[in-house]
């Protein structure tokens, strides 16, 4: 297929391009950002604010079979700082949906997150216990807004989708600040670490499982049209053990030093990976320790 991916120079864009590429596709990148880590995906990516109609209406491919719609501002207390981050994911699905529509392109894939779950009690969630009730932050509502518009447009436009729930995606590609690169960051450089309520108990997901969850929901788009999906590990860590294997790893002297979790931020979250498996056959192989082994190998071989 042609595959238009939008965030095609982040974390997930980059690698989900890498694959998409090596299992024979024909893929288009949209970013606003240019890629840094692919000479080859770079090439094939359109500088693009997707915020704008006026770019998406005339730079996106009009032949696109399937796109998949990864750009996002993603850090959820950034978007407490500055909510209007939020705005701009809803425009970005908006506006997405609409290039769909209006050039015929019937199947679109979704990044959500399972902060549209926010703090409801348990541990473990389904995908049908999302309530938007427990709305906890202006980037969960955000999520919760693009997973409504793209029901609507399939009710509406025949234009079938499917939304995958990502939980603490990390690894390969990923510089930010998001806790996994953040703390290999400091741990490298023995710099002072904060933990935001270390007890805190996520589901982390290694790049590649991630990916291939994707990878997977492609080749059975038919089966899958429709459905929300998690796709995370299916098991959780606190963030006090993610960073006792970094420093263990790493070898670093960085101290650490807890502090109250910050508004906004899902304190508990695992996901029940039941529809995932059924569906798409499913099975998450990379875990919480080689993964970060992983991340920290490839950091080194990038940074040296």
């Amino acid at each position: 297929m042609k595959i238009l991916v939008t965030g095609s120079s982040g974390t997930i864009g980059t690698r989900l391009c890498e694959r998409l590429m090596a299992a024979g596709h024909a893929v288009h990148g949209a970013d606003i950002r240019p890629n840094e880590w692919s000479p080859e995906i770079n090439r094939q990516t359109t500088a693009v604010d997707l915020r704008h109609w006026e770019e998406v209406s005339k730079k996106l491919p009009a032949d696109a079979e399937l796109i998949v719609h990864l750009a996002a501002n993603a850090r959820v207390y950034d978007l407490v700082v500055k909510p209007s981050e939020a705005m701009d994911n809803i425009t970005m699905a908006f506006n997405v949906l609409e290039f769909a529509r209006q050039k015929g392109i019937k199947k679109v894939m979704f990044a959500s997150s399972r902060e549209v779950y926010g703090n409801i009690p348990g541990m473990t969630h389904k995908e049908s216990e999302a309530n938007i009730d427990e709305c906890e932050s202006p980037y969960a509502a955000s999520k919760i807004a693009g997973e409504v518009l793209m029901r609507s447009y399939d009710k509406c436009y025949g234009i079938r989708a499917v939304i995958f729930r990502f939980s603490n995606v990390y690894g390969m590609y990923d510089t930010s600040n998001r806790l996994v690169p953040q703390l290999i960051r400091q741990a490298r450089a023995s710099a002072a670490i904060t933990l935001y309520d270390p007890s805190k108990t996520l589901d982390f997901t290694y790049i590649d499982d991630c990916v291939g969850g994707v990878m997977l929901a492609i080749d059975k788009f038919g089966v899958c049209a429709g459905q929300t999906i998690n796709l995370a590990y299916g098991t959780g860590t606190t963030l006090q053990a993610v960073c006792d294997t970094i420093l263990k790893l790493t070898g670093s002297k960085s101290t650490v030093q807890a502090a109250a979790s910050r508004t906004g931020e899902v304190r508990n979250y695992v996901a029940d990976l039941e529809k995932a498996g059924k569906l798409l056959k499913y099975k998450p192989a990379v875990k919480i320790e080689e993964g970060l082994r992983r991340s920290l190998e490839w950091w080194d071989s990038t940074f040296k």
